[in-house]
């Protein structure tokens, strides 16, 4: 392999300032004749040069194009690249380590925007999720934001109308109450400017070009006043952290509860009832039923608690157990019998041991609603419903939202759902 004699020093900077470099930079500056800066910035670079007295400068206006990979070939001498932030961040070191040998490349990173703008807003950020659409399309933005996490970083692109597709998305996926949207333009820069931006109202005209976005949680306190009567959005319930997505969605349960054809009076039980959604719906619709929710995951009381006070309702009972132990160790005949049964959240064994205790008691007229996932146990439980006489259909429930990208739009899938109803 031949060795290599000259260096392509890739340096970031978050300031304008010569003297913001530290003094080895500065050093490597005022020796190195050939230096590419990216356009957007050439003119603030290229002042520097009135500090390098010894060596004449040649600049490179860099489009971070193949003009430029072709330019730093070119060179024989060492040369310097001026980045934004670190390089390795989604910035251009992956590109220069595609064309050149890592004996090739010096990197010398600055603060991230997304470092700098964490610490002006005052908030810690190690459990950010990191995101590019910067001539990126914005599909790890929409994978991103289903995750709900505590905070997200967006990096923009002025040229992709970025800020517009990000609300967009913030709307469609029904999270625009879910966060607040804090814009950070220039940051590190003269102009720097940080505001919160209200999403319900057009976007500011005056926004500079070089800006990111930071979601962050929004501590709102949520109100039963304003809530539809059906078709809870899901942004509303609480959910696991570590598990955001582990309930059941809209769409879906908006079809089961059409197939529980909700009396005005009865109880109903929701199996597997995870953060509530089913079950508290069912009782913000039909108030004077009877409420019982089982969920075995440690904190989902608490996240029916929770969830109950943000619909308005109340259930009778929420045992945080193993529905096997509800069924085995408890006194059934002190419960009231389910006029209404939901099977959620557990596997099949299970599923066919509740339709097997809790069938017999159910009277004419009585519903069963079973979502399933798993295609392979239908037809074991299809057939457990009608042996205890329920008159069973099956509804394939498969949906699509349409969420917005650079070039219009396109339609996001949801997972199908496989909806099991025994009538008895």
């Amino acid at each position: 392999m031949t060795e290599v004699n000259r260096k392509i020093h890739v340096i970031g900077i978050n300031s304008y300032k010569f003297e913001d470099l530290s003094f080895k930079l500065q050093n490597l500056f005022l020796e190195t004749e050939n230096i590419a800066v990216p356009n957007s910035y050439f003119d603030e670079i290229k002042s520097w040069s009135k500090n390098s007295l010894e060596k004449k400068k040649l600049f490179f206006s860099s489009k971070s194009n193949s003009e430029l990979i072709n330019w730093l070939r070119s060179q024989k001498n060492d040369v310097i690249l001026i980045s934004r932030g670190d390089p390795l961040w989604f910035g251009i070191g992956r590109i220069l380590l595609e064309n050149f040998s890592r004996d090739e490349l010096s990197f010398y990173p600055s603060k991230t925007c997304i470092q700098l703008a964490f610490s002006k807003l005052k908030l810690p950020w190690q459990d950010t999720i990191n995101v590019s659409i910067h001539g990126r399309d914005s599909t790890k933005l929409v994978e991103a934001l289903k995750a709900r996490p505590s905070s997200l970083a967006i990096i923009t692109d002025s040229n992709n109308k970025s800020l517009e597709i990000i609300k967009k998305n913030l709307s469609e996926l029904n999270l625009i109450d879910f966060y607040d949207f804090w814009l950070c333009e220039e940051i590190g820069f003269v102009n720097e400017n940080i505001r919160k931006l209200n999403l319900k109202e057009s976007l500011p005209s005056d926004i500079s070009s070089l800006n990111i976005v930071v979601l962050t949680q929004t501590k709102k306190k949520y109100s039963n006043n304003n809530l539809p009567l059906f078709g809870t959005s899901d942004h509303i319930f609480k959910t696991f952290d570590d598990r955001p997505n582990l309930f059941t969605k809209r769409e879906v349960r908006i079809q089961i509860l059409a197939d529980l054809e909700l009396p005005e009076n009865g109880v109903i039980w929701d199996i597997g009832a995870g953060c509530g959604s089913i079950g508290l719906e069912a009782l913000k619709l039909r108030p004077y039923l009877d409420l019982f929710c089982i969920d075995k995951r440690i904190g989902s009381k608490e996240l029916i608690i929770e969830n109950s006070r943000r619909l308005g309702v109340k259930p009778k009972f929420i045992f945080e157990e193993d529905i096997n132990n509800t069924l085995n160790s408890r006194n059934l005949s002190s419960f009231e019998k389910p006029n209404r049964l939901v099977i959620g959240g557990c596997d099949k064994k299970t599923k066919l041991q509740i339709i097997n205790k809790l069938a017999q008691g159910m009277s004419i007229g009585d519903i069963i609603v079973i979502p399933i996932i798993d295609i392979q146990t239908i037809k074991e439980l299809k057939e457990e419903l009608e042996e205890k006489n329920f008159k069973t259909n099956l509804n394939l429930i498969q949906t699509y939202k349409s969420l917005s990208i650079a070039e219009g739009m396109r339609l996001e899938p949801n997972n199908p759902v496989f909806v099991l109803k025994g009538k008895k």
